[in-house]
């Protein structure tokens, strides 16, 4: 199914193909329509003006690529576009920006995507179950008929109103990902996540897989039916670049005490501590 180049752009100027361009142009008026052209993407949150873990985003990008096209993809020549971008912005705040690359194009942008207000690390996140299986989990390419019934979902609420992120389930009932992040469960003092083959591997489950090694715990593999989950007094938090970790309170009528687990606040200071180390290493070279 078709999908825009370009979807919820901010800022003033976007790069494409070695020039720039202001949101309001005709430019950006094309790559807002949608195109039959296979798109890959990554969203790559910028803290201080750092573009945090851009390595392991371009290695993603790249094995996308390869897993259904193989074209070359020059990640050094990316990244530094990327950092000229931002620097012809003079951007040095915090935001995400989306790389979109076909076998033609290389699109840069900033980002508008869903942050949560500061209230939702403390208080934690509705969510709702969302019954579809992932085709290709660990491409990250856009696919329209996803998208499309990813938005409707947001759209309806549950009980507690709109959900801030959605749980899929697969087709045997067991929870395995979010829509737009890697799901986590913390159950028994152990800490489990989908199969690798089961879910897109996300840049911040490698930084909070690290942070796990840090307190002293292992990641386990396991999916759970809801059930499961509630029998077994289950944590739940997900992860994802523009916000890092956060804890579930809700999926649907299910309510979670995920934001007093001792383990998950243990987690959430050492992958903080691991971030911070990493823009202190990067802030020399920008």
């Amino acid at each position: 199914m078709a999908y825009p180049l370009m979807e919820h752009p901010s800022g003033d100027e976007f790069f494409f193909d070695g020039a720039f361009y202001n949101v309001c142009s005709d430019k950006a008026e094309e790559l807002s329509k949608p195109t039959d052209d296979r798109t890959y993407y990554e969203t790559v949150r910028i803290k201080r003006g750092v573009l945090l873990f851009l390595e392991d985003h371009l290695d993603r990008l790249e094995k996308s690529v390869m897993g259904l096209e193989a074209f070359p993809v020059d990640k050094a020549d990316i990244s530094a576009k990327a950092y000229a971008y931002l620097k012809e912005l003079c951007f040095t705040e915090d935001g995400n920006i989306r790389i979109v690359l076909t076998k033609e194009h290389l699109l840069i942008h900033l980002v508008d995507v869903n942050v949560p207000d500061k209230a939702l690390f403390e208080t934690g996140i509705n969510t709702s179950l969302f019954a579809w299986e992932r085709q290709t989990p660990n491409l990250k390419i856009f696919r329209g008929d996803y998208k499309n019934a990813v938005n409707l979902k947001f759209k309806t609420e549950n009980a507690h109103g709109k959900p801030f992120e959605l749980v899929l389930a697969d087709n045997s009932g067991k929870l395995y990902e979010g829509s737009m992040s890697n799901l986590f469960v913390i159950m028994n003092g152990k800490v489990y996540s989908a199969p690798d083959d089961k879910i897109l591997i996300g840049i911040t489950r490698r930084r909070v897989i690290e942070a796990l090694k840090r307190s002293g715990l292992e990641l386990q593999t396991g999916m759970f039916t809801m059930d499961e989950l509630v029998k077994g007094n289950a944590a739940i938090f997900v992860s994802s670049t523009p916000f890092d970790i956060l804890p579930v309170t809700y999926i649907d009528d299910h309510t979670f005490d995920s934001v007093n687990d001792p383990l998950l606040n243990m987690i959430s200071k050492a992958y903080a501590g691991y971030t911070e180390e990493y823009i202190a290493s990067h802030l020399e070279v920008i």
